[in-house]
């Protein structure tokens, strides 16, 4: 096993924690909404949460496809390691926060 394999192990490791923790929040918030049962006056409000925490779902499902195949925490745009700040605030990141300006 190399050195770098074994500096990485920890670091992915607090990845999947962060992930878990971010999937079970918003599954938790998703049944909360569902729970709710529909208003005339909040349907539309609702309907664009769910789809935004949906997303965010989708998002950390990808986050964790990239961790099994290596490319987690490496920018979709340019490459480059993503900062482990920016991984530890939002760990389904999927750009550094340049590339993700140029996308917005």
């Amino acid at each position: 096993m190399s050195l770098e394999v074994t500096r990485a192990e920890p670091r992915l490791h607090d990845a999947r924690q962060r992930l878990e923790h971010a999937r079970t929040s918003r599954l938790a918030q998703l049944q909360a909404l569902d729970e709710m049962g529909p208003s005339a006056d909040d349907d539309h409000l609702l309907a664009v949460q769910k789809s935004a925490m949906e997303r965010v779902l989708k998002e950390i499902e990808d986050a964790f496809a990239r961790i099994e195949d290596g490319t987690y925490g490496t920018c979709l745009g340019c490459a480059k390691p993503v900062p482990a700040e920016r991984l530890e605030i939002l760990p389904y990141t999927r750009y550094c926060v340049a590339c993700r300006r140029r996308a917005a």
